[in-house]
């Protein structure tokens, strides 16, 4: 029989904080699941509390895991579970689809909205908020986290078939799901080691072993559970609360909406990040645009296979459609291109911000802004070359000559 780990002390004060954040996120869990209605300024507040509350129980769990598994998979978890709200959305929209050809492009809308966020925004977010926390000027990646970039370009590469095919099929179901698998069976592979930990995790790393994997469980799923009843009113509201000032709605689900569905990892990565530690940050982020360009665009053309009438039918692609997922496309690869040698300096957080604003801000310069994305990819893929066979057999497991 295990015994509690005695290596870390546990101050009462951290119990206050860890039933604090709890009961932060009842009220949001309850009217989620209760479908109450609430004025949209108060229905933010409420749900946006919620979430929050969450993404730190999200991020306790995935420090804790990572005692009994990898750190690369405890993470993939982490940002599975995170990203629930982007699928639940997305799902909405997509089966709809089926008998309402301008759900389409809300549904494509909100995926390439939340896929651009996480690079052009999350990950220079996580870079400044480092820079200006822990005086440094980059963040340096570890060897291991050539696994999450590795699978990212599998799935970049694919990605730029789908606007050429002008539709989503099952076959690009198959295709990506087993790319997301592999990726978690990879994840699975990596060496444990036991982190340092902080906060409330403490609370859970002094149990005993089937304690602390229950522990460990509960939250991981309890936080899952609250973002996925509470995300899709907290972006509902959002986007109520949008309309009220007269804003496109097609810009509210690409843009607001996923604000609010990518806010936990957002949350949890700047927690992360805040504590100095940006590789861990940067990892969660990474791993959160593999699932979502594996699996939830995996998924699309299943969804909307079962709504329809003809379960064969594709999901077809109009020519805006193909343009979002070409740019988002462009900006993955060079996203990827940026982080083959494991380091993101200012200049290139710089980059990302740069043209993600522009082509947020005006919108007409879209295909200029992929353009720029392509060849900016291809300069920095010859100038970090050398980290590409190394990234490639990191990814296949293949030892290191």
């Amino acid at each position: 029989m295990s015994k509690p780990n005695d290596r870390y002390e546990v101050d009462p004060y951290l119990y206050v904080m860890l039933l604090i954040t709890f009961a932060a996120s009842l009220p949001g869990l309850y009217l989620g699941i209760t479908h109450t209605e609430v004025p949209p300024a108060v229905g933010s507040v409420i749900f946006g509390v919620a979430i929050f509350a969450a993404a730190f129980l999200l991020s306790w769990a995935a420090e804790a895991a990572q005692i009994d598994i990898s750190e690369s998979l405890a993470v993939a978890i982490l940002a599975l579970l995170a990203v629930l709200p982007e699928y639940a959305v997305d799902f909405v929209f997509t089966w709809k689809a089926a008998h309402d050809p301008e759900q389409a492009h809300y549904a494509i809308a909100n995926m390439t909205g939340a896929n651009r966020l996480l690079v052009g925004l999350g990950w220079p977010f996580v870079l400044f908020l480092y820079i200006i926390v822990k005086k440094k000027k980059a963040i340096i990646l570890e060897k291991s986290q050539r696994v999450e970039i590795f699978y990212l370009a599998m799935a970049t590469l694919y990605s730029f078939t789908i606007p050429l095919k002008g539709h989503l099929s099952l076959i690009d179901t198959v295709i990506l799901v087993t790319l997301f698998v592999l990726y978690t069976r990879r994840a699975a592979q990596m060496e444990t080691v036991e982190p340092e930990l902080v906060g409330p995790t403490r609370i859970v790393a002094s149990l005993a072993d089937l304690p602390r994997r229950v522990a460990t469980a509960f939250l991981f799923l309890f936080a899952g559970m609250v973002i996925f009843f509470v995300a899709e009113p907290f972006a509902e509201s959002l986007i109520d609360m949008g309309e009220e000032f007269g804003i496109n709605k097609f810009l509210l689900v690409q843009w607001l909406a996923p604000i609010a569905s990518e806010s936990p990892e957002f949350i949890i990565a700047a927690t992360w990040a805040s504590r100095g530690a940006a590789g861990s940050a940067m990892r969660a982020l990474i791993s959160s645009k593999v699932n979502q360009w594996t699996l939830l665009v995996g998924t699309i053309p299943l969804v909307y296979a079962i709504s329809s009438t003809t379960f064969w039918n594709p999901f077809p692609l109009d020519t805006f459609q193909q343009h979002e997922l070409y740019l988002t496309a462009a900006q993955s690869l060079f996203g990827m291109a940026i982080l083959v040698n494991l380091k993101l300096n200012r200049s290139e957080g710089v980059l990302l911000l740069v043209l993600f604003l522009s082509q947020l801000i005006v919108e007409q310069i879209r295909m200029e802004v992929a353009a720029i994305y392509m060849v900016l990819a291809i300069v920095f893929i010859i100038l970090h070359r050398k980290g590409l066979i190394l990234t490639v057999r990191s990814g296949l497991n293949l030892k290191e000559k």
